[in-house]
């Protein structure tokens, strides 16, 4: 049958999980979609993350998940460590995050990201290596520069990038209004593994303070991960790599454990990320013709284990809500379809917060004396 109208236009800013993810279910549901990605590639590496539930049958449906079984981390035991570097407990991983055993999906991020992008990079355009300069929203559509020169108008603009996304800054505004700060700091970066450590990590607490180790396989690399807690963000962190360098090296000056090692290997690492543990709150997701979802929507933070499923359910949810075309109808069902699975997404953070990071010595010990009972079942 010969298409007599032209295809509705889509540009998605951002080529992680999200915005391959949806521009994959708007292909398939007609729209002629353009992924802009500020990377000059997609992005592999990065640590481990999990894809759980609906997002399960989400991937399925894109055909991917043979592929993403077969990349599954299998990690076997999670060890918890006290100040001198002495054992708490030792258990499998589900046992703590709840996770369901043969059906649950942990894998490499770069790994998911790969997948996505294979699924749709026949399909849909690619603009790498440039971003999103400006927006301008017309009766018509929303004309775009870009910062690698050139404009276009498309009828739709949907915002898939990240945490600290600028198409939410230039169209909702700063970040700062939609941020919840939770308390917390951490770097993340891989280190050679000297320390004989196989599908497993290793987690070292003090009240505040978390170091660990994750060995996602009998791989050379592991990846070290510090986290402490701190009344105010370190805005004066952000965008300066010696200063988070710095700032880290001074809160964990006196640990003990591996720690001395790990912030030896923070110097040299050329792939350090440093954030506050943060979520997004937005009252609306979408403003006239644009659109966000994924963690520029609502990231939940890392403590939820929960942001890549919920990119991948609102990507899902977002494309199939604009299939007939009108998007001001399709915004709102995409809002009432998802806001509520990820309120309660986001007001579960404490609970991991509370087992992983406790920032008391009363809570840690409470914390320790609940794994202790885990391990003797």
């Amino acid at each position: 049958m010969t298409r007599t109208t032209p295809r509705p236009t889509a540009l998605v800013s951002g080529a992680a999980i999200a915005g391959p993810a949806l521009a994959y279910w708007l292909n398939r549901h007609g729209y002629a979609v353009t992924v802009v990605e500020k990377a000059r590639t997609i992005r592999s590496g990065g640590y481990p993350i999990d894809v759980r539930g609906a997002a399960l049958d989400v991937v399925e449906r894109m055909g991917i998940l043979p592929q993403l079984r077969d990349a599954h981390v299998d990690l076997r035991r999670l060890t918890f460590l006290d100040a001198d570097g002495g054992e708490v407990a030792s258990l499998h991983p589900h046992a703590v995050t709840g996770g369901a055993t043969g059906r649950d999906l942990e894998i490499r991020r770069g790994d998911l990201t790969d997948a996505l992008y294979m699924a749709v990079r026949d399909d849909v355009e690619f603009l790498f290596d440039d971003s999103v300069d400006t927006l301008h929203q017309s009766g018509h559509g929303v004309d775009v520069t870009f910062r690698g020169g050139g404009s276009r108008t498309f009828d739709l603009v949907l915002g898939a990038d990240g945490m600290h996304s600028r198409t939410r800054e230039t169209v909702f505004g700063p970040e700062e209004r939609f941020r919840r700060y939770l308390g917390h700091c951490f770097a993340v970066f891989t280190t050679p593994n000297t320390y004989g450590l196989s599908h497993e990590t290793v987690m070292w607490n003090t009240p505040g303070r978390t170091a660990a180790l994750y060995a996602v396989g009998d791989d050379d690399e592991v990846h070290a991960f510090l986290n402490f807690a701190r009344p105010e963000p370190p805005h004066d962190a952000f965008g300066d790599p010696q200063a988070q360098r710095d700032l880290v090296a001074q809160v964990f000056a006196d640990a003990g454990w591996k720690v001395p090692d790990i912030l030896t290997a923070l110097d040299d690492a050329d792939d350090l990320f440093f954030d506050a543990v943060s979520q997004i709150r937005m009252p609306r997701w979408s403003s006239g013709r644009v659109a966000l979802v994924g963690d520029a929507a609502h990231a939940p933070s890392f403590l939820t284990g929960q942001g890549t499923s919920l990119a991948l359910v609102g990507a899902y949810h977002l494309a199939g809500a604009l299939a007939d075309g009108d998007h001001e109808a399709g915004f709102a069902a995409y809002e009432r379809g998802a806001r509520d699975l990820v309120t309660r997404t986001q007001d579960r953070v404490g609970e991991g917060g509370g087992t992983l990071f406790p920032t008391t010595q009363e809570a840690l010990e409470r914390r320790n004396e609940r794994l202790r009972a885990l391990s003797r079942r």
